[in-house]
């Protein structure tokens, strides 16, 4: 069985090394009894930001995917196979209704709408939130719920969340890099 945990240790100092910050390390597409969820392959998704800008560009993708798979080829090399099976690598951004993976994700963007998906229930036996972000105290989740109101729950109960794409939140988030831009307008009205 892959470890997760194992795969992270090795993903984040590359991440790191290149001056990002590691958002989530998923893999998907295979389930505990070994039938595929997505046509049989299996994917392993690294999702990254640059702390700057929350965002990571197409270069950053790639060039970190080349340092993922270099050091996960010098391990096998070594006689560690992070994951036995064929997989496929893909490297992102977040994305502007990015998942909601460490606790300065809940204070950064607290204020702007997410669905929240739990473990065990809170609020009227519910597990599924939609609502604004309102915080973080501690490890406890501050959450203005549109049908319960305000409930508040512990991260570890927290099984998946992300943000909605709102005007307000696209208005909040720092525009990708645009440099080069106005030179590829030119060369497509040539």
């Amino acid at each position: 069985m892959t470890d997760i945990t194992r795969i992270t240790q090795v993903v984040e100092p590359e991440v790191q090394a290149l001056g990002f910050d590691l958002v989530r390390v998923r893999i998907f597409g295979k389930s505990e009894v070994g039938e595929t969820e997505s046509g049989g392959e299996i994917a392993l998704q690294i999702m990254a930001e640059d702390p700057k800008t929350g965002q990571l560009v197409l270069d950053d993708c790639a060039t970190l995917s080349h340092r993922i798979s270099d050091k996960f080829d010098e391990l096998e090399e070594a006689g560690e196979a992070l994951i036995e099976e064929a997989y496929r690598l893909e490297v992102s951004s977040p994305g502007i209704d990015r998942p909601l993976t460490r606790p300065k994700d809940w204070i950064n963007w607290a204020g702007h709408e997410a669905k929240v998906n739990l473990v065990e229930p809170v609020a009227e036996n519910r597990k599924a939130l939609h609502g604004d972000l309102a915080g973080l105290e501690g490890d406890t989740v501050l959450f203005d719920d549109r049908k319960s109101g305000r409930v508040t729950f512990p991260l570890s109960n927290v099984q998946s969340a992300r943000l909605i794409l709102t005007d307000k939140l696209i208005a909040a988030t720092r525009p990708i890099e645009i440099e080069g831009a106005d030179e590829i307008l030119e060369e497509q009205e040539d």
